[in-house]
């Protein structure tokens, strides 16, 4: 398992499918800032409320020009109905197979439990990580935490 990537460094690479069956690859995300946000499961209390929140205050993304990518080990197909039963506009990444390699990648998979842990990789237009916000188990990030991120994120 590799360890948890720092600001500066370039972000692992990584190639998933979202809800929608479409590939979404770190290499079509250069030129574009984005966040990728890691939980554990679709459907569980604590993933349902970030996720609502995410959606709920995605102008705090968009007006910063960052994507918002969620991922987790669970199958596109429990994502999909996740995200329609959310009415989540961004996209959700399936890290099931091979079980959590992009996870793995990020530093943010948990051997113990079998799935990803709660990170969010701030990534720049130019592929290195900016920053990282993480939680402990069974609590949601902030969202003062992403503003801050997001702050650092913007060029000086």
């Amino acid at each position: 398992m590799a360890g948890l990537p720092l600001p500066g460094e370039p972000a692992p690479r990584f190639t998933l499918t979202n809800q929608y069956g479409e590939i979404v690859s770190s290499e079509a995300l250069t030129g574009q800032s984005h966040a990728l946000v890691f939980f554990p499961f679709a459907f569980s209390r604590v993933c349902t409320d970030e996720m609502a929140a995410l959606q709920a205050d995605s102008s705090l993304f968009s007006s910063s020009g960052v994507r918002v990518i969620a991922v987790s080990t669970d199958h596109r197909y429990a994502l999909r109905a996740w995200a329609d039963s959310l009415e989540l506009e961004f996209d959700l990444l399936s890290d099931f197979w091979p079980h959590g390699a992009a996870a793995r990648r990020f530093g943010a998979f948990d051997e113990n439990t079998g799935h990803a842990g709660r990170f969010t990789f701030f990534v720049s237009s130019d592929g290195t990580l900016a920053s990282v916000v993480r939680s402990a188990p069974g609590e949601g990030r902030s969202m003062a935490d992403y503003a801050r991120s997001l702050q650092a994120l913007a060029p000086a």
